[in-house]
């Protein structure tokens, strides 16, 4: 899809400076959580594009995506002050790093790589399969979709932003038939879970890997 409208069914505050979008999906959208998609809008007179991935378990009536709001940023502030009946343009979905109904999924996922880690944890246990969060941020944000996944059998590791990930990667990936390791975030964090699963003797290549830049 290409510079549809969307609207925004609801707006949740899920940290500091941290929002989930809740938006109609358009007719004819097909998304898989860990996809993602270019919201737009003009803010003044100056048209604005950012790329968001999707942080819902699926897309069939809604989907959200997961902000965290810069209050210094350009496109930032604006989306701080969307509401419910507001309106942007989206094009999408993009992306080959998503969740393709494997039977056991490792999230590793770095600030805001935790919104696309519980849309496929939730869609990993939704669709009857097992799921592991190891999730690195000093001000974590989406507590209580971690706390909801933990209850359903969910394995979550929350570290902070500067801890070794080495040890807790290696409890969760088992190297098992039908695992799929998936890495979101910063490249600072790539780099260290790309060793951290090296780590375990796993190749990281097979790893599905987002670069949020």
């Amino acid at each position: 899809m290409e510079d549809v409208p969307v609207t925004v069914a609801a707006v949740t505050t899920v940290g500091d400076n941290a929002k989930v979008i809740e938006f109609e999906s358009p007719d004819g959208f097909e998304a898989q959580p860990g996809q993602f998609v270019k919201l737009g809008t003009v803010v003044d007179g100056e048209e604005m594009n950012r790329f968001y991935t999707i942080s819902s378990a699926d897309v069939d009536e809604t989907f959200d995506v997961t902000v965290e709001i810069d209050p210094e940023g350009e496109f930032g502030p604006y989306l701080d002050d969307l509401a419910a009946g507001d309106s942007l343009t989206m094009s999408g979905p993009y992306g080959s790093d998503y969740y393709e109904d494997e039977p056991r999924v490792v999230v590793l996922a770095g600030g805001p790589g935790v919104g696309p880690a519980v849309g496929i944890a939730r869609r990993a246990v939704d669709d009857g399969g097992d799921a592991a969060i190891v999730y690195r941020d000093d001000e974590p944000i989406h507590e209580d979709a971690l706390a909801a996944l933990e209850s359903d059998g969910v394995t979550v590791h929350v570290l902070d932003a500067d801890a070794d990930m080495t040890d807790t990667v290696a409890d969760v990936v088992t190297g098992t038939d039908g695992e799929q390791v998936f890495i979101y975030g910063f490249a600072d964090f790539l780099d260290a879970a790309t060793a951290a699963v090296e780590a375990t003797g796993i190749n990281p290549d097979k790893a599905k890997v987002e670069n949020f830049g």
